[in-house]
């Protein structure tokens, strides 16, 4: 699977909640922090799900 998607997305939601809230920049790095967070686990799986093929 594709993680980039889920960053991208991260990005997108955490600017929107970030102009929200008034804190762009802080928004956009916990957008992107939970995106990269989401796309690590998503990596981990699909390794798991290799490894015991």
């Amino acid at each position: 699977m594709a993680g980039g998607f889920f960053i991208a997305i991260g990005l997108l939601l955490g600017i929107a909640f970030g102009i929200y809230v008034g804190q762009i920049s802080l928004g956009m790095m916990a957008g992107f922090l939970i995106g990269c967070g989401v796309a690590l686990l998503i990596w981990v799986i699909d390794r798991a799900r290799k490894d015991e093929s």
